[in-house]
Formats: C-alpha cells, structure tokens, sequence
C-alpha cells in the first residue's frame, strides 16, 4: 500500500462511523477502565497488576509507549461522550504485515452493534494506517457472542485451536477468524 505511513498515530477525535468512535484511551478514562474489568464476562480480560486507578492510569501511559514503539494500537470505542468498549491491535508480526485482534464491549452495551462496528472501525484503520495485510482475531467456543462481533465485521472462519487458552486450570478451543485488506468490506 504505497504511500501509507506505518504506525500514524489516531488523532484525539478517532475514527467514526455511526455514532461510535475509536479514540487512544486517556487517563480520565482509568476509573472506567477499571470498572469494566470488574463487569460481567470480563474477568478474563483484566490486566495482571490493574487493581487501582493508579494501575489503569499506568496501563494507558503504556498503551500509548506500545503505539509509539509500533508494537500495539488499544483504544476506546465510544459514541462520543461514553466508553462502551475496547479494540486493540498487536503487531508483533510487522515483517508478514498481520495483526492481532482483541475486543470486549461492556455488557451493558451488547448485542447493538458496538463491537462489530468497532472491529470495522478498527480494521479500516489497520488497512489504511497501519499498513496491515491480514488481522487475525480469536474466541473461546463458548463466546458465541465474539464469534458474531467477527463475522459481523468480515472476518472469515479459519479454523479451530485446540485447547489453546487456559483459565482457572481450564483448557479452552478456540475458533479463529481472519480478514484480509483485499477482502470486501461487510455490509
């Protein structure tokens, strides 16, 4: 993608489509950050070590270090006044030009199209912005609601990951989800 700048930075308003926004997380938003984890279905995306405001205000000065560093983008999606979730991209694997995804919207926001419209958001900025070719992303079988926010925002089954993640002594299969910057862009 020629003439794309590798790691431009999302200015303060975000990338908008109706009415939810992403944006970088700002440390006014760490007490909301740390009462998200504290939601339902989030205890597997709480942060080791984000226990206070302290902590949350920590991690999204880290978060934005990771942006500078071109290691990671994690932002907030909002509708403009409230955060409702999380997107975030790593991009470890710059030399192939592919992305992990990761995601959660607050349980009060769900089923409304927030995540899938945040993933959209997202993978736009990752074509365009990030010069990313494929963004992977990835669910627990039993988090039907995941594989909806993907599949809703164009990505594609690519398979199943035997007993890949592990929670309280648990094993869990995932089923993964891919998106290429030539596929179509969902409806």
């Amino acid at each position: 993608m020629a003439g794309v700048c590798r790691g431009a930075a999302l200015s303060s308003e975000g990338v908008r489509d109706n009415g939810i926004r992403l944006r970088p997380w700002a440390p006014a938003d760490a007490a909301t950050l740390l009462a998200a984890y504290d939601g339902a279905g989030m205890s597997t995306e709480r942060l080791n070590g984000v226990e206070t405001v302290e902590d949350a205000e920590r991690t999204i000065a880290e978060w934005a270090e990771d942006a500078a560093a071109d290691l990671a983008y994690t932002f907030a999606v909002t509708d403009g006044t409230d955060v409702l979730g999380q997107m975030r991209v790593t991009t470890q694997l710059r030399v192939h030009q592919i992305g992990w995804i990761s995601y959660w919207t607050l349980e009060k926001h769900r089923g409304r199209g927030v995540g899938s419209t945040g993933l959209k958001l997202l993978a736009r900025y990752c074509f365009g912005e990030l010069d990313l070719f494929r963004l992977e992303t990835g669910h627990r079988l039993d988090n039907p609601g995941s594989c909806r926010v993907a599949t809703a925002a164009g990505f594609l089954v690519d398979g199943r990951e035997r007993q890949k993640l592990l929670y309280d002594g648990v094993r869990y299969d995932t089923e993964t989800h891919a998106r290429l910057a030539t596929d179509p862009d969902p409806a």
